[in-house]
């Protein structure tokens, strides 16, 4: 298909669509690919994401170093992001400075683990080469054309480049909320009359109502506005409502939106279909008021219970933000960690549970330190007995902080407690031993130590990654850390 393109792009462009610095693809070739991308992504109901990759202060280094090394400087960074995207994916030389990516199938997620990737290649080598600042914008979340993901994708750019500069960030929108924050219902059905119908008899229980006359409208709707229920006609020309219930579902961002599907369809195997898109709950058409009020009260109830699990969730991911802000040697730590961990977990085939908690566990792992003070974790010198008995309490602390959402966090909940504990038992807060420390937190004590060598800290210098590695292979040797996944981060950092 993409050999295809490029035929048909040589042919009415009568230019190559290759950039001669760097082999990657041309800015017009990326246009060009990004709005048949989201064609295609818009036929099969499918996600993609699209990167801009900024190179860093990248005049100053022309300057320092010469147009020449200037060069050979983007030809070694396109190579980095060609060594960590997928071969489905494409990469371009966007403009001067500035390249970019169409990641081809990936959520939000896989999209920013994939960006993480390339900004750690290009930092571990930050001796020669200047750093990068990524921002990515994903289909349909954020935009549905090609020039609204790019204008989108800018933003996240700018926001990393405020931030500090060597950093990943996605766009995040901010839905329109409604009025006095009043229930908000969707209904979708092409024919008027049913809409009308829905609305006589949701309005007095005062909800506010939002009308849609097809799929697409109402992927816009959502994609703007917080909506706390979907009541999705099934049988919709262009997009029915199975495809807006799956598309919904396997959104990130609008997984958590029940769907009721209120439909004429009274068959079994049209609500095996709807539940296997994902649909909450099925009405028969006409809907039974008291049926109706009923199963909407309660789906909402179930929604706002979500939201406020979110609510606490971000209270907490800024609580682990401020830990950071104490210590500026720490600065990105908590989001290295992360990222890492969970490409570390990919590479060990973990479930997606498992990638979930490691994704979690590694924001909120320190989060205790909050109860520690400035005057310890700045430290220049080594701890004094009291002090690290101090320090040594942050994993309880933390627990402490998440217990309200304990269930909801799984076994991110044990990344919190036990990634200081050692196979040996000489770790903390538990002094558990071996297989009695979950693999997670097992994986995430490897991680976080990594880093914490490779980078500078109060009391000494970061140290480069051979001996980092060093150090690992002889805790594991020692039977503290797990042999296995110090193995899996050897070969995933290249030492």
């Amino acid at each position: 298909m993409r050999t295809q393109l490029m035929v048909e792009y040589e042919r009415q462009t009568g230019s190559p669509f290759t950039d001669s610095l760097t082999g990657l693809f041309n800015h017009g070739f990326f246009r060009t690919s990004l709005d048949r991308e989201a064609k295609r992504a818009e036929r099969h109901g499918e996600t993609f994401a699209v990167a801009l990759i900024d190179v860093d202060s990248f005049s100053h280094y022309n300057q320092r170093h010469g147009s020449l090394q200037g060069d050979r400087a983007l030809k070694e960074i396109s190579g980095l992001i060609i060594e960590n995207i997928r071969q489905a994916d494409l990469a371009a030389r966007y403009s001067g400075d500035v390249f970019a990516a169409i990641l081809t199938k990936s959520d939000s997620h896989t999209a920013s683990v994939a960006m993480e990737r390339i900004r750690q290649a290009v930092e571990t080598r930050s001796d020669t080469l200047p750093t990068v600042s990524i921002g990515l914008a994903s289909y349909p979340n954020d935009g549905t054309d090609d020039a609204s993901l790019i204008a989108l994708a800018q933003e996240a750019l700018s926001k990393a480049k405020v931030s500090g500069k060597n950093r990943a960030y996605f766009f995040e929108r901010k839905r329109e909320l409604i009025p006095d924050s009043l229930p908000t219902v969707l209904v979708v059905d092409d024919e008027a009359r049913n809409v009308k119908l829905l609305e006589a008899l949701l309005r007095p229980l005062n909800y506010e109502v939002i009308k849609a006359s097809d799929g697409k409208q109402a992927m816009s709707i959502i994609n703007k506005m917080d909506v706390d229920l979907v009541l999705l006609d099934i049988m919709m020309p262009e997009m029915d409502g199975y495809e807006v219930c799956r598309r919904l579902k396997g959104s990130e961002a609008t997984r958590l939106i029940p769907v009721v599907m209120v439909t004429a369809l009274d068959d079994l195997e049209s609500k095996v279909k709807g539940i296997e898109a994902g649909a909450d709950d099925f009405l028969t058409k006409p809907p039974q008021k008291l049926e109706l009020v009923a199963r909407t009260k309660s789906l909402i109830k179930y929604k706002r219970l979500n939201n406020n699990l979110a609510s606490i969730e971000h209270v907490l991911f800024s609580l682990a933000n401020a830990v950071e802000a104490k210590d500026p040697y720490t600065h990105g730590h908590v989001e290295r960690v992360s990222n890492l961990a969970v490409s570390l977990g990919q590479r060990m085939h973990l479930s997606n549970k498992e990638l979930e908690a490691l994704r979690y566990g590694g924001a909120l792992h320190d989060i205790g330190k909050i109860a520690v003070s400035s005057e310890i974790i700045n430290k220049s010198g080594p701890l004094d007995p009291e002090e690290w008995e101090i320090m040594k309490t942050h994993p309880d602390v933390g627990c402490k902080i998440c217990q309200p959402l304990t269930k909801h966090l799984g076994a991110a909940f044990d990344i919190i407690r036990h990634h200081h504990e050692k196979l040996d038992g000489s770790g903390y807060p538990d002094g558990l031993k071996g297989e009695d420390i979950p693999a997670v937190a097992r994986i995430m004590a490897v991680v976080d130590i990594y880093d914490a060598l490779v980078t500078d800290r109060p009391y000494r210098k970061g140290m480069e990654k051979k001996n980092a590695i060093g150090i690992l292979r002889e805790e594991a040797g020692s039977g503290k850390l797990d042999i296995q996944v110090v193995d899996c981060l050897i070969h995933m950092v290249g030492a």
